[in-house]
């Protein structure tokens, strides 16, 4: 089999550098592909040529930036299976829904396209005084300069497009270091960037180790760090200098259930197994607990067990899998340790999920102690838990008792009780009627306490890569 090799692109150029990553079909194990390791000086290279470019990139009119991404709408259209299948290779994501992640993709680039030239400020009434009389003020959003955007595994195309798309949009130069384990969606990117007219050195993309991309976060040059990804992320922050940063860090995402969820039985355990299980759970948003009424519990857990039974494990590939394989087999080894240490704590198990090298099937588990690493920590895996209350406050009480809050969601069917959840939430959104793995992609994401700081969502990072910039005029004749 001959296999593929990929070019990062750097400053509008693609380069090979004679040192090889391989990328590997993350079901079958064999190597798919080897992509070009960036070194020290490409890492150079690509921030010195993204701050140069800060001037030109202001200055590229707001409808040459809209035209350059309906162009890149038009691309990944054309090149839609080609992109599925390579998300399904590098991340083991069943094709069904890598054929949604790229359906994400494009609607991203499309919201940014429209977000281009709506990039606006403000007129200011500034006689506010008989000493102000006279004056007036208006502001724009100016672009903050170059720009770092890091981004993990998981989602290879569509958190991608959440930092490429809106810098774009907003005028800003930037760097990419896609994840090492999933970087081919990110190059094809690239690809299709080259193709535009965007200024010389407005964009680049390499893939390299960490110690390699070190600058992206040090260096004075640039001007924003964008990061998706775990922990660590507190350590680039304190890194970072004096750089605006935005972090995305995850979270063990809780699903409140009500006495009167407000859905038939059949649908609420639908969007919970979605929630759940979608991408083996490899999401931050994935439905880790299950917080339900004692009203309902019961029933609930015995529908879900069966639901949970019946989906598909095997070769992302095929049409018809749910679950496909965890991104690696360190991570499918610590998923099936946090599982046995909640079984050892007490915790009743529900549907026994199995390893197999990176395959873990489904697991579904009841009273796991709250001290456990699956209680408490983000299991990134296709496991679940359910937890039973007797009441609406005590669930948001649960939901809370934790150090992460991105998104939770809430079944209810009260209006008072959808208020309350809103109100009280510690996390940065509240999916009222659905599960919190809901993401719309032109809605403020992002979250609170251990889950970062900053919002994504089109609109929301383009005013993050922005800063304002006042202008003051004051009538020489007024008194």
């Amino acid at each position: 089999m001959t296999i593929r090799t990929v070019p990062l692109h750097i400053a509008g150029d693609t380069v090979t550098t004679g040192e090889w990553l391989d990328v590997a079909d993350k079901y079958r194990g064999d190597v798919a592909a080897r992509v070009a390791r960036a070194g020290a000086d490409e890492v150079e290279r690509a921030i010195a040529s993204a701050h140069a470019a800060r001037g030109a990139m202001a200055a590229f009119p707001p409808d040459a930036r809209r035209d350059v991404l309906e162009h890149c709408v038009r691309r990944f259209e054309e090149r839609r299976e080609e992109l599925a299948g390579l998300l399904c290779i590098e991340a083991g994501k069943p094709i069904r829904d890598s054929r949604g992640e790229v359906d994400r993709l494009i609607d991203t680039f499309r919201i940014a396209a429209g977000e281009a030239t709506r990039i606006g400020g403000e007129v200011l009434e500034l006689q506010v005084s008989p000493r102000a009389r006279g004056f007036r003020g208006m502001t724009r959003r100016m672009p903050i300069g170059a720009c770092s955007l890091i981004t993990p595994f998981n989602f290879p195309l569509n958190l991608v497009a959440h930092k490429v798309a809106p810098a774009i949009a907003a005028g800003c130069p930037f760097v990419l270091k896609p994840s090492e384990r999933t970087p081919l969606g990110a190059l094809v990117i690239g690809e299709v960037l080259a193709e535009t007219d965007l200024p010389r050195g407005a964009f680049s993309v390499v893939v390299c180790d960490t110690e390699t991309s070190a600058p992206l976060v040090e260096d004075p040059r640039i001007a924003f760090l964008s990061f998706t990804g775990g922990p660590v992320g507190w350590d680039l922050r304190a890194r970072a200098g004096r750089k605006k940063v935005a972090l995305e860090l995850g979270g063990n995402a809780a699903c409140i259930v009500d006495a009167d969820p407000g859905v038939p039985l059949d649908h609420l355990v639908k969007r919970l197994v979605f929630g759940a299980y979608y991408q083996s759970g490899q999401s931050c948003i994935s439905v880790q607990r299950i917080i339900a009424h004692e009203s309902i519990a019961s029933r609930l857990s015995d529908a879900l067990a069966r639901a949970v039974r019946a989906l598909k494990a095997g070769d992302p590939h095929d049409e018809s899998t749910d679950i496909g394989p965890v991104i690696d087999e360190a991570s499918a080894k610590r998923i099936a340790e946090w599982v046995d240490e909640a079984r050892a704590g007490g915790a009743r198990v529900l549907v026994e999920g199995r390893r197999d090298g990176t395959m873990v099937t489904p697991g579904l588990l009841a009273d796991v102690p709250r001290d456990c690493r699956l209680y408490r920590e983000e299991v990134f895996g296709p496991v679940a838990l359910i937890e039973t209350v007797d009441s609406f406050d005590a669930a948001i009480e649960r939901a809370n008792d934790t150090h992460y809050g991105l998104q939770c969601g809430v079944f209810t069917a009260r209006l008072d009780h959808a208020m309350r959840a809103w109100d009280r939430l510690e996390v940065g959104g509240v999916v009222v009627g659905d599960v919190p793995s809901v993401r719309v992609d032109k809605m403020p994401y992002g979250g609170v306490k251990d889950s970062g700081i900053g919002r994504e969502g089109v609109r929301s990072t383009i005013e993050e890569m922005t800063e304002v910039r006042l202008l003051v005029l004051r009538d020489p004749l007024s008194e």
